[in-house]
């Protein structure tokens, strides 16, 4: 348990109804009495008033009147003792009581610190210390969703789940190192073969559901480029539903990069709608190309729109990734072109109109495939990039650890190597829960936190 006691205001800054101070710690009890005259019963709110514990005793001192809360350790977030103090909403109010509370000999918390010290107290593991904050940050109504599920252990079920079968076979395997003559005879039963590509399933699939809980927490990035008067301000309006963008017939309307949030089955989505890319292009306009191309190095998607009443020059948009682009058919209320998805010369393409919005639905089904993560599943958890990436080199340890056995048992040799491989997973994939992780990875972890959590 930690020596120090910290605090921090646990509200968004500005004014509103209440502000929440949070204290965690073992000075506790001596810092409720001295800032609220007495330490609560535990976990019942009680009215109280909270004094400037530097000031002499009497009327002078009062700050405020609000309600105290103290949660006593173990049952409590940290696991440590914890008080809360909420008063009346306030910049000057909450900063007044935050220092009467550090006065009384508490610090200032790190941002994360209070999740950081139930990890360390074995109150949350890490994944869901993290869903802590992707529970605040999430960008819609899955993801938060998502997160919840994460937070209530879900995610880490499965990842205990997977680690037990991991090491039931690891123990299997290293039994038989010592016993030569039965190793042979343990490997061509089968048994080890269908316990390892059981792993191999089960990893593809929580690597799947991850990789969209990693979307849902994130976004995609969606990048909106094509000539001037394609029709790229249109679109954007017509995915956002809204008159983001200012639509005229006149070229280089679009001078920067307008930036405008939406929700695709769940996922959420950050659409950037560029300038108009052409040569001979004026200063200023330019300036709104040179950005749009920065947009470009960084985008999940890239969305090339095309009047479909004019020829389409492959040379303008052959020079992107094609699993990333989309060549979108713009104006076919005017081409006659009818609203539809193909793949031409090995790019999707979606015809639409985003006058008449024939075809926008494809084009929204389209992102998601093109993406990779599908529609939003009601299972789903969410998940970092960090976990993703831990749960793809597992998968490669696993099937390192397959093409081993397959070798193993067409030249009867030992089973080292292929322990090897499963140890390597098993440690790969504590890294999700911290149970085997370092301070840097710590550090960097809570200190993405916002202050008060």
């Amino acid at each position: 348990m930690s020596t120090d006691t910290i605090a921090a205001i646990a509200t968004p800054p500005g004014r509103g109804g209440i502000c929440v101070i949070r204290v965690s710690g073992p000075d506790v009890r001596a810092i409720a009495k001295a800032v609220a005259g007495f330490c609560p019963g535990p976990r019942y709110a009680t009215l109280s008033r909270f004094r400037d514990a530097s000031s002499s005793s009497g009327a002078n001192n009062i700050i405020d009147e609000g309600i105290a809360l103290y949660f006593p350790a173990p049952n409590s977030f940290t696991g440590e003792d914890v008080l809360e103090l909420q008063g009346h909403g306030g910049v000057v109010i909450s900063d007044m009581i935050l220092n009467s509370v550090l006065q009384a000999g508490a610090r200032m918390a790190r941002p994360g610190e209070f999740s950081e010290r139930a990890f360390l107290n074995n109150k949350l593991d890490l994944v869901q210390a993290e869903a802590v904050a992707d529970l605040i940050d999430a960008g819609s109504r899955q993801a938060a969703r998502a997160a919840l599920r994460t937070l209530e252990g879900e995610f880490s079920g499965q990842i205990r789940t997977l680690l037990e079968e991991l090491v039931s076979l690891r123990t299997y395997i290293e039994a038989s190192i010592d016993f030569v003559d039965e190793e042979i005879e343990l490997l061509q039963s089968g048994d080890i073969k269908a316990k390892l590509d059981g792993l191999v399933a089960t990893t593809d699939r929580i690597t799947a559901s991850a990789g969209r809980g990693c979307v849902l927490r994130e976004g995609l990035h969606l990048a909106i480029v094509g000539r001037p008067n394609a029709g790229k301000s249109s679109l954007m309006n017509a995915l956002s539903g809204r008159e983001s963008a200012i639509v005229t017939d006149i070229p280089g309307t679009t001078r920067d990069v307008i930036r405008e949030h939406i929700v695709i089955a769940g996922i959420p989505v950050q659409v950037h709608d560029t300038a108009g890319i052409r040569e001979g292009a004026r200063e200023i306009e330019e300036e709104g190309i040179r950005r749009a191309r920065d947009i470009l190095t960084s985008a999940d998607l890239v969305l090339w729109v095309h009047d479909d009443t004019t020829d389409m020059r492959r040379h303008e948009y052959e020079k992107y990734q094609a699993d990333t682009l989309i060549i979108v058919r713009n104006k076919i209320d005017r081409s006659g072109r009818s609203p539809g998805k193909q793949v031409e010369e090995g790019l999707p393409m979606v015809a639409l109109s985003t006058q008449t919005r024939q075809g926008l639905e494809l084009l929204r089904q389209e992102i998601l495939r093109a993406a990779r993560v599908g529609s939003y599943q009601e299972n789903d958890f969410s998940a970092r990039r960090r976990h993703l990436q831990a749960l793809e080199k597992t998968g490669t340890y696993l099937l390192r650890a397959r093409t081993k056995l397959e070798e193993q048992l067409n030249t009867g040799s030992g089973s080292e190597l292929l322990a090897e491989d499963l140890r390597l997973a098993q440690n790969t994939l504590n890294e999700i829960s911290g149970e085997f992780t370092t301070d840097d990875l710590l550090g960097k972890i809570f200190t993405g936190f916002c202050i008060g959590k």
